[in-house]
């Protein structure tokens, strides 16, 4: 959703330009967008601001009960946890940023752990890179120059992007979000479970990939 933005003048008291630089400070935004916000929810009109807190509210929804929301740090960011069965006890994360136009990059997907054990470090970057190059094999028909993903020090970096993006629902936004997410926690489970067991879930992880790729069919509903 593409959003032209103009500068205008407008004359405020020094009270009201005052309780507005609170309330903005106190949800992380400026003082301008906050008066779009105001202005904008007044007139019943759709912002970027509410679109994303709609989507989230349903990502939220659509999340599993291991799932914990945390804190958020800006209104286009969501980050939930999820805890890992491993001799570490670990915690993954996942950050979730939406872009404010939705004309082609959807959202950015960041999943991290937040460690200094150098081992479970060296142990989820051979997973992030061994996801990478499974996501690479699978969705080479959709991104020609490979996934727009990174990994490396104990996290994967990944972009949704969708033709129709300024299109889709927000259901359908959320929905293939959190599928991705969910998809990707139940392997991060099945391959800490295979190494505390000195298995090798390797197969398993690739068959649950490859089941979500079948569900999402050729058109997919939402960002890939």
């Amino acid at each position: 959703m593409a959003v032209e933005k103009s500068v205008y003048s407008i004359v405020l008291s020094d009270q009201v330009v005052e309780a507005v630089d609170r309330m903005a400070y106190s949800v992380g935004t400026s003082r301008s967008n906050l008066i779009n916000q105001i202005l904008a929810e007044h007139l019943q009109l759709m912002t970027p601001e509410m679109r994303m807190r709609e989507i989230f509210t349903a990502i939220q929804q659509l999340m599993e009960p291991q799932f914990r929301l945390m804190e958020q740090s800006s209104e286009a960011m969501m980050s939930i946890k999820s805890p890992v069965r491993y001799k570490y006890k670990p915690t993954v994360r996942y950050s979730i940023e939406l872009t404010r136009d939705m004309s082609s990059r959807v959202a950015k997907l960041k999943v991290f752990f937040r460690t200094k054990s150098g081992q479970l470090i060296a142990d989820a970057n051979v997973f992030f890179s061994g996801w990478q190059a499974m996501e690479d094999k699978y969705l080479g028909g959709i991104y020609k120059d490979g996934v727009p993903a990174a990994s490396g020090e104990g996290r994967y970096e990944r972009d949704f992007y969708s033709p129709d993006a300024a299109a889709l629902s927000d259901v359908q936004i959320a929905g293939s979000i959190a599928g991705y997410i969910r998809l990707m926690d139940r392997c991060i489970q099945l391959y800490f479970d295979g190494l505390s067991r000195g298995k090798d879930n390797g197969r398993e992880i690739e068959e649950e990939y490859r089941r979500y790729i079948k569900e999402k069919g050729e058109v997919p509903k939402g960002p890939w």
